[in-house]
């Protein structure tokens, strides 16, 4: 399991996962093609190479989308059951402090709630950012077993 946080850079892990991905589609259109073009060209009955080629293909893809499975599962159970109650509390202690920042009658009073409200949003950027970097994790976790056989699939078969 990938276990990367992007503090000092939000968008590092989604960028990461879209490379991920592109990389995949890239990879899973060169197989695609290949075998589509080895099936067409298959004889009746398939010969002992392709037989084997096309059988690759299915375990493959079970055993790929199995660990795909696995991933998400695990990555979901991961997640913070009360993830979406802290945001909640979180975002209303901002309003609170926003509230009180704005109802202050003395300057010392103004000070002090306006350093809350700072403390209260740092809190809750950190929780959003823990929430995107657990999201972003979790999809990498589950692409990883598809872009990991595509890719190799692409590099093997392009050999040929």
């Amino acid at each position: 399991m990938t276990r990367k946080s992007s503090y000092l850079n939000p968008f590092a892990l989604w960028t990461d996962l879209a490379m991920q991905t592109t990389g995949m589609m890239l990879a899973s259109a060169e197989v695609f093609s290949h075998r589509t073009a080895r099936m067409a060209q298959a004889s009746i009955p398939p010969s002992a190479r392709d037989a084997a080629e096309f059988t690759l293909m299915g375990q493959e893809k079970m055993e790929a989308a199995t660990e795909s499975m696995q991933a998400a599962g695990l990555a979901m159970m991961a997640f913070s059951p009360f993830a979406a109650m802290k945001m909640f509390n979180e975002m209303a202690a901002i309003q609170t402090s926003l509230f009180h920042l704005a109802t202050s009658s003395s300057l010392p009073a103004a000070i002090s709630r306006h350093q809350k409200l700072g403390r209260s949003m740092c809190k809750a950027a950190n929780s959003a950012l823990s929430l995107s970097d657990q999201t972003a994790n979790a999809a990498i976790d589950t692409l990883r077993p598809i872009h990991s056989r595509a890719t190799a699939n692409a590099k093997r078969l392009g050999k040929r």
